[in-house]
């Protein structure tokens, strides 16, 4: 049996809550190549108004700095400030046309979802398969996301029924949730499959995400390793990390049933 079958038959885990982006679809892709048509854009305007050159969006460093597993509004507010710009906040009725940061937000996921319906959406098939066979063994499974595109996401993979809870940007708005590296987000899914933190187990490639699951005190851990950071996830404290849930699949299941 794998080390991390292990940990969950050692950990009495009962309950999974599987992070979207990174874990189980890959669309940050499509997300940084929308943040890239938005500021460009955006540059090219402001190049125009005040006669100065800005440096275009970098899809690798800009991305990785101002953006990756930050919440949208203040990674706007960053970026802005790298090229020496301030825009006003705005106020939630703002549209994508309007140059504020809510309004070029609301720009950006316009790109991104006419950059969705012409890519679709990336599945990693070994997580899904992995899905599937844990629930057959008996174990309960949630989906978290920072995202407010979530169930769009999963519709368009054909996933949107594979989850038991989905606990996503727009949940958390609702229930005016704090975003990671709070545990807020898992801690709502656990609750509402009904288990305990301590017998649920957390998947996570980021290191917010892995800071929000241990600061939430759930029983495992787990870092998905797909983007060659192992050893921050590792710092941030996870319990277990893997670059792939195929070894998993190869060893059956361990049931929740008793």
């Amino acid at each position: 049996m794998s080390n991390l079958s292990n940990l969950i038959k050692e950990r009495n885990i009962k309950a999974l809550i599987l992070d979207m982006d990174g874990v189980i679809t890959n669309t940050a892709g499509l997300h940084a190549e929308a943040w890239k048509k938005l500021c460009d854009s955006y540059l090219r305007q402001r190049s125009e108004q005040d006669g100065k050159d800005y440096k275009p969006f970098n899809l690798k460093e800009d991305y990785q700095t101002y953006v990756h597993d930050v919440p949208r509004l203040d990674a706007m507010r960053n970026f802005m400030a790298s090229r020496g710009i301030e825009l006003p906040e705005g106020s939630p009725s703002d549209s994508a046309g309007t140059n504020t940061l809510i309004g070029l937000g609301e720009r950006k996921d316009y790109y991104f979802h006419e950059l969705l319906k012409q890519n679709g959406v990336v599945v990693f098939d070994d997580a899904v398969k992995f899905v599937r066979e844990q629930q057959k063994a008996g174990m309960k499974t949630a989906i978290v996301s920072g995202s407010r595109s979530c169930l769009t996401i999963l519709r368009r993979a054909g996933l949107d029924r594979l989850f038991e809870v989905r606990v996503d940007k727009v949940v958390a708005n609702e229930l005016k949730m704090r975003s990671k590296p709070a545990p807020d987000i898992y801690l709502e899914a656990a609750r509402r499959l009904g288990v305990s933190p301590a017998e649920t187990a957390v998947f996570e490639d980021t290191v917010g995400g892995i800071e929000g699951a241990k600061a939430g005190g759930f029983g495992l851990v787990v870092g998905v390793d797909r983007s060659y950071v192992q050893e921050r996830l590792e710092e941030k404290g996870a319990d277990f990390v893997i670059k792939s849930f195929e070894p998993e699949l190869k060893e059956k299941p361990v049931s929740t049933f008793n």
